[in-house]
């Protein structure tokens, strides 16, 4: 059951931790979305989710087309972005030091001294890395919207690697921060629960054009097989940009990859600095945690585009959001086809802002790989101060 004292914190932190996090109430009053010249529709229409049903035939007439170099979309970032010194360059921005304020109390520990100052590996466990990448990610929100508030108020989409998806979902007004938390707190310690069953990892991969990671697989779980492993797993867990993937499963198949990588024509591979098999079938016990928390927490269709990992599409409505969430836990992050489908425009259409939002530039690594178009107008927020 959802800790009481969870419930009464959230219903505190609704006016106190209020301007960004919660801040796509203005959406309902049509403060946020790409300029429209020439006509802006009625408060009734103004929170119509971009892209979404059809616009009646007079009411298209009479708008003009949207320019997409006036938007932004939002990415954020997932566990593995952490680093010790992350958020102090965020502690001055309204608000920030409220949310750590809410964050403590809600996980038991003081997670912004474990941000600033560590230890490294405390900070690198699952149960606090997954928190602290989902706060310092909505704190560098209001970083942003102090120094480019028009970032925010035109933003018409977000997407979140794992974790970061929790982040997106605050952000479009579709959860709460503090009950999104505790589902993220309930999240990372059933992972960790999970990762310990059996010995198991993620391993990063770059293959020839030939490469087929699914052969690998296969290959590799049959080595186990050999070794009296039953029911080995070895699966695609990330799809990050062509030729690049993250392959997760128990440590003797990532073991067989290594060893045999330039048989398998890869070109790098390198373990994942993480806890266990994420986003692969050895999560299966940590579902029904998330779920039954999801349960109890207070989910609302998001104001913006947000896109789900599960499959690269954006969220239809609550119970969209809940399934998926949970079902992210054992299916793979579909990022590059996430991208693909953010991306996506006519021949000389422009792009929009995109801004990546919480610790390190990974993600818009990836969006260098997937669309140097794209990437021509991406930012990262930084978390830390400037003259570090």
């Amino acid at each position: 059951m959802l800790a009481s004292g969870v419930v009464s914190m959230t219903a505190g932190s609704r006016g106190k931790v209020r301007s960004l996090v919660s801040l796509t109430r203005r959406l309902s009053a049509g403060q946020r979305g790409c300029p429209d010249t020439t006509h802006r529709p009625p408060p009734e229409t103004s929170a119509r989710l971009p892209d979404s049903e059809p616009a009646p035939a007079e009411e298209r007439g009479r708008r003009a087309r949207k320019d997409p170099s006036g938007c932004s979309v939002f990415l954020f970032p997932g566990q593995g972005s952490q680093f010790v010194g992350m958020a102090r360059g965020l502690l001055k921005y309204p608000n920030v030091k409220d949310m750590f304020t809410v964050a403590q109390k809600i996980l038991g520990y003081d997670l912004l001294s474990l941000c600033l100052e560590g230890p490294e590996e405390e900070l690198m466990k699952t149960v606090h890395c997954q928190p602290a990448v989902f706060v310092t990610s909505l704190a560098a929100v209001e970083r942003l919207n102090r120094e480019n508030p028009k970032a925010i108020e035109t933003c018409v989409a977000a997407a979140g690697f794992s974790v970061g998806e929790f982040a997106a979902l605050v952000f479009s007004g579709a959860m709460n921060f503090a009950e999104a938390l505790y589902a993220v707190k309930v999240r990372a310690e059933a992972m960790q629960r999970a990762s310990e069953l059996v010995p198991s990892g993620m391993l990063s991969v770059i293959g020839r054009r030939q490469a087929q990671y699914k052969y690998a697989c296969l290959q590799a779980k049959e080595h186990c097989k050999s070794l009296g492993i039953e029911e080995p797993v070895c699966s695609v867990a990330n799809y990050l940009f062509p030729d690049g993937r993250v392959i997760a499963g128990h440590q003797q198949a990532l073991d067989f990859l290594r060893r045999n990588s330039r048989r398998l024509e890869f070109t790098r591979t390198k373990p994942v600095p993480v806890s266990g098999a994420f986003h692969t079938e050895l999560m299966a016990s940590a579902t029904e945690p998330l779920r039954e928390v999801l349960r109890q927490v207070e989910v609302r269709r998001p104001e913006i585009n947000v896109y789900s990992n599960v499959d690269g599409k954006r969220y239809m409505n609550e119970s969209h959001v809940r399934r998926h969430l949970v079902k992210q836990l054992v299916a793979p992050v579909k990022w590059e086809q996430t991208l693909h489908e953010i991306y996506e425009r006519t021949q000389g259409e422009r792009f929009p802002h995109t801004y990546e939002v919480g610790p390190g530039k990974q993600l818009g690594a990836t969006l260098q790989k997937c669309n140097m178009k794209a990437f021509k107008t991406y930012t990262d927020v930084q978390v830390t101060a400037y003259e570090d």
